[in-house]
């Protein structure tokens, strides 16, 4: 890979993760109801694998996680029912405390959760909840693990359900979220209600968090897809922009800044590690057979009408046509890598079969589009 690009490339993508910034979620419940079970369905299979995290302050028994676009605070040592008060005070001065830091540092949400078979749900947990909620924190109660067979709820959980309604506590919707986290290999469950749970908390996050939290989550990808567009417009703009005072082709590189920041911003969205980003990227792009910058040109120059001409110039239509099939491209790319679906030999990814499959994409959006 070039110097130039992997440098670029990893300065750009850092730039973006900063941009996007980072979704923190507390995840409190008894133990034995599934939470980590449920933030690995939600946000990845090795979130809650590797450990706790880190105390939030010395001696702090609500401990966080950060990782990239997502920080999952939870406790250790104390159990709701029996240290309420105890948690209940570290928790009000750890909020207090992350308030006067950046938003990305501070809590944005909280699920509660509750084993949906335990047909039970006891007063201390719904003042505990009352607790979370009188320190400005947005509450969505999730009960975990409720069979359910042809869209009908196992009954002890709809009755646990009502019974939490009855409460009116101060939770979002006033009720609780039904889900099944992973596919139970004996019975053959499947997992359903995460992407209402992932929907309800985008309704209650901040905005200026909620890219962090389309980047962060694994089961929307729907959000994904339209985050992505979104940024792929804004770039198209700028691109047209730049070239509103046309870009003479020797100047072509004017543009490599905005592809970057593009192809980082969509890369992290679907949480491709800068690694394999970088090489996904220089693969589709063919960097590494040109002459670093010059192969955004030869790629420029596949467009009709695009430098045909001694001196030829970067119109804003061409500049637009341009950054728009790149970021399509590119978005293919990605929602490719990000399913597991990127072309591969014997395990190590096939950089012509993705080169091939970002030109097939690029070329579907220029009609006319010239050999290279």
């Amino acid at each position: 890979m070039p110097d130039w690009f992997t440098e670029s490339f990893r300065a750009e993508f850092d730039r973006q993760a900063a941009a996007i910034g980072r979704f923190n979620l507390a995840v409190f419940g008894k133990t034995g109801t599934g939470k980590s079970t449920l933030i690995n369905a939600v946000f990845g299979a090795e979130v809650a694998k590797t450990g706790i995290g880190e105390p939030v302050t010395q001696g702090s028994h609500l401990y966080v996680d950060r990782r990239g676009t997502l920080g999952i605070f939870d406790t250790k040592g104390l159990e709701i029912g029996r240290d309420d008060a105890t948690l209940v005070r570290e928790l009000r001065e750890v909020v207090k405390g992350l308030r006067s830091k950046p938003l990305s540092e501070q809590i944005h949400c909280a699920w509660y959760c509750v084993r949906g078979m335990d047909r039970r749900f006891e007063e201390a947990e719904a003042t505990f909840i009352r607790a979370l909620a009188a320190l400005d924190l947005p509450v969505i109660v999730v009960l975990t693990q409720v069979p359910r067979r042809d869209d009908q709820y196992h009954p002890d959980a709809v009755a646990l359900a009502r019974h939490i309604e009855s409460l009116r506590l101060p939770i979002l919707g006033g009720r609780p979220f039904m889900t099944y986290a992973m596919r139970d290999q004996f019975s053959g469950q499947p997992p359903y209600g995460l992407s209402e749970l992932v929907h309800a908390t985008f309704q209650v996050v901040p905005e200026a968090v909620q890219a962090a939290l389309v980047a962060a989550q694994r089961v929307d990808l729907d959000a994904k897809a339209r985050a992505a567009q979104a940024f792929i417009g804004v770039t198209v703009t700028a691109s047209a922009a730049a070239a509103a005072t046309p870009i003479p082709f020797s100047d072509a590189a004017l543009l490599v800044p905005l592809q970057l920041a593009m192809m980082a911003r969509i890369a992290q969205l679907y949480g491709l590690g800068v690694d394999k980003a970088g090489l996904a990227a220089v693969a589709s792009t063919a960097v590494a057979t040109t002459a670093g910058r010059a192969s955004f040109t030869s790629l420029l120059k596949l467009i009709p009408g695009a430098g045909t001409i001694a001196g030829g110039v970067i119109s804003a239509s061409i500049a637009s046509t341009f950054t728009f099939a790149m970021g399509q491209a590119w978005l293919a790319v990605c929602q490719k890598s990000a399913g597991g679906a990127l072309p591969s030999l014997g395990g190590v990814v096939d950089t012509k079969a993705l080169h091939d499959l970002f030109m097939s994409e690029f070329k579907r959006r220029i009609p006319g589009m010239r050999t290279a």
